[in-house]
């Protein structure tokens, strides 16, 4: 049984592993989590760096949130929380915890937090979503605290509870600005029926995790010192907070060598660099749009717009408060796709429009099973087509 990333292989079939220098470990970190998820090469670095971080959280005047996010349910949310819990430092997770409960955790617990669900939190009671905030928004900087009355009667006073510690936020869409300002992002995509990763098995997962555990704990408890006073170079591609963000991390590439300065820095620019938008009906308009284009390799934007405000099933028409879909609202629900107008030529004319074989890879994983209709022969080299 063997883990891999990027030229990296490392056999577990042969027991516990032992990892030494800073490279090695982080090499070895990035090949057990391949093993249970499908990622990106950045997000796997990113990822990896992240899980470093939280035996360094100390050492770091910020810590990026690691924000896992997905269009849709079934891309892996939870499943990477669950692996990266038997990595991390002091993991502690929940999905529905009161504000009191989080502050007073995180004060005591000096714990890494995952909070899953975010996207029920943060569109249910508007009181505890917005106390939520507060105390993330507050807790990306050591100094961060919350300010709380604690005591009985004349014995009340005003207590500051810190609210600094590495956290992980897992939902459906996107999460607040302030909170997303203070988060690398890791979108995850739903697999392909053909991609496959190992079961997370706790009974054969413990044995390979724990040596991986001490060895992050002890390399990192060794680089402390240097971590608190390192200035590693910063991607100028990055704005002030994801530098902020990007720091702590880039100084354990740099602590770690071999080829994790350089691929460290790639990552971060690619995760910063990406878009994100929230979206709870992605599915029915990837599946009203497939519908829509039939056999056409191209449709200029009003058009498609004619057809999917038409559909007297899909809730459309009723968009934009009963106008309809807009050509803003249709590129704003595709965003989380990665789909965007482009220029297409219909018949002599130019026009801002859709193509094809823009949609096949999101047909692919969030759309069940049913074949697509086919593109004309003339068309099928213009797109790669992954059929399910």
């Amino acid at each position: 049984m063997a883990g891999s990333h990027k030229g990296v292989v490392v056999d577990f079939s042969g027991g516990p592993i032992t990892p030494t220098t800073g490279a090695e470990i982080l090499d070895q970190v990035s090949a057990f989590i391949s093993r249970y998820m499908k990622m990106s090469e950045s997000q796997l670095v990113g990822v990896t760096l992240w899980t470093a971080h939280t035996y360094g959280v100390s050492a770091a005047p910020w810590t990026p949130y690691l924000a896992i996010t997905s269009p849709e349910k079934r891309s892996g949310k939870t499943r990477l929380m669950e692996t990266l819990e038997y990595l991390v430092h002091n993991p502690w997770t929940t999905s529905n915890a009161s504000a009191a409960s989080l502050f007073r955790s995180i004060e005591d617990k000096r714990a890494t937090v995952f909070l899953d669900e975010t996207d029920a939190l943060f569109k249910g009671d508007k009181e505890t979503a917005q106390a939520i905030r507060g105390i993330l928004n507050a807790g990306a900087h050591h100094k961060g605290v919350v300010s709380r009355c604690v005591g009985k009667g004349t014995e009340i006073k005003s207590k500051d509870f810190s609210a600094f510690c590495p956290k992980a936020l897992g939902g459906i869409g996107g999460l607040p600005d302030t909170v997303a300002d203070c988060s690398l992002p890791i979108r995850l995509k739903r697999k392909m029926a053909g991609e496959k990763v190992e079961r997370l098995r706790e009974r054969f997962v413990e044995p390979f995790a724990k040596p991986l555990r001490e060895g992050l704990a002890k390399w990192m408890s060794k680089q402390l010192p240097a971590l608190s006073d390192a200035e590693p170079a910063l991607p100028q591609e990055l704005n002030d907070r994801q530098q902020d963000g990007a720091e702590p991390l880039l100084a354990i590439a740099d602590a770690a060598g071999g080829d994790w300065p350089e691929k460290g820095r790639r990552a971060l620019v690619e995760l910063y660099g990406g878009n994100a938008a929230d979206d709870s009906h992605g599915t029915r308009l990837l599946s009203d749009v497939r519908d829509v284009f039939g056999e056409t390799d191209k449709l200029c934007t009003a058009d498609l717009l004619e057809a999917l405000n038409n559909i007297e099933t899909s809730p459309w028409c009723e968009w934009n408060k009963g106008k309809g879909l807009t050509s803003h609202s249709l590129a704003k629900l595709l965003r989380p796709f990665e789909i965007g107008p482009q220029d297409v030529r219909i018949g002599e004319r130019s026009l801002k429009g859709y193509r094809y074989e823009q949609f096949v890879d999101s047909w692919a994983r969030y759309l069940p099973t049913p074949s697509y209709p086919p593109l004309n022969p003339r068309h099928r080299d213009n797109a790669v087509m992954t059929r399910v």
